[in-house]
């Protein structure tokens, strides 16, 4: 977890069951940031949850998040949409960008589903203030950021396709990259798991490279399945076997070893402790690539080897 800061809430925004908000410096000014990053937002009662930055980065007045209120809510959303008010105290974290665009004047296909449209509302203002070549394509069952978009100076870019209306033209992402420069084009994808693979798939049979499929995804991998294994916790000398279908946080509170924990999807970062053996299964969406060859996130990573040892 990252130091914090205390924000003030400014502006609020209802578009259907998301909550749109600015958050304003208490004091001094914002840490810059750039398209794809997100920041942390402390709720209480130990309840971190990540959101993406969707606003435009050359703006350093405030901060911009937009939370779909989640049905299935396991008390983040629902403690945004309860709490944040005009003018309401909060904290967060300083922006962190696992999901950045790359420095190059490519042109750029952004595909975002649902409420994963936010990082790439970023993005595209990001590319526009650089001068950059791209597309924005945008669906939703209840596409609330429709309007939003259809004021930004990029208008023309953006492609809506409502999926609540019938009748409506349906998004296939084949033809939409199959007629593009797979050398000299990259694609970031951000939304339901299923679209965001059907992205990479119609990417890859259009000859793109891996390097230039980008994708980011609002939960880890499943934490079950595979074989068990065994960590040993170094400092407590604790040793514990971790079963196919329970977590590496589940099996050390067996033992007697609690980690804390926050958002349970490799996400946050709050378990995150160094690897000191073994070689780790990730299935976060926090740790860099060169972070994982040194930390391990505890709440939903498994291991590849037999044995783990974790600095606990």
């Amino acid at each position: 977890m990252t130091e914090t800061m205390q924000v003030r809430v400014g502006a609020v925004e209802h578009l259907g069951r998301v909550l749109a908000f600015d958050l304003e410096p208490v004091e001094g000014v914002l840490p810059q940031w750039q398209a794809g990053a997100h920041v942390d937002l402390l709720l209480g009662d130990g309840l971190i949850r990540q959101y993406s930055l969707c606003g435009d980065p050359a703006n350093r007045s405030c901060y911009r998040l937009a939370v779909l209120l989640d049905e299935a809510s396991r008390g983040g959303s629902r403690a945004v949409h309860e709490t944040v008010r005009p003018g309401a105290l909060l904290q967060i974290g300083a922006p962190r960008n696992l999901f950045p665009l790359k420095a190059t004047d490519d042109y750029s296909v952004l595909i975002g589903g649902g409420i994963g449209v936010t990082p790439l509302i970023a993005m595209a203002h990001e590319l526009w203030d650089r001068g950059a070549t791209f597309a924005l394509h945008y669906v939703a069952r209840d596409p609330v950021f429709a309007e939003v978009l259809r004021n930004t100076p990029f208008a023309q870019n953006v492609t809506v396709y409502d999926r609540g209306v019938a009748g409506s033209v349906r998004f296939d992402p084949a033809p939409v990259l199959r007629g593009q420069d797979a050398g000299g084009t990259h694609v970031y994808t951000c939304g339901p798991i299923a679209l965001m693979d059907a992205v990479a798939e119609a990417a890859v049979a259009a000859g793109f490279e891996e390097g230039r499929i980008h994708r980011e995804a609002f939960s880890a991998l499943p934490i079950a399945g595979g074989s068990g294994f065994e960590v040993v916790a170094a400092r407590c000398g604790v040793r514990v076997q971790v079963s196919p279908e329970e977590s590496i946080t589940a099996a050390l509170a067996r033992a007697g070893v609690k980690v804390q924990v926050s958002c349970e999807q490799g996400i946050c970062g709050t378990c995150v402790v160094d690897l000191i053996e073994g070689e780790a299964d990730h299935r976060d969406e926090y740790l860099t690539e060169d972070e994982r060859g040194e930390q391990i996130a505890l709440c939903c990573s498994r291991a590849r080897s037999s044995l783990l040892v974790v600095d606990l």
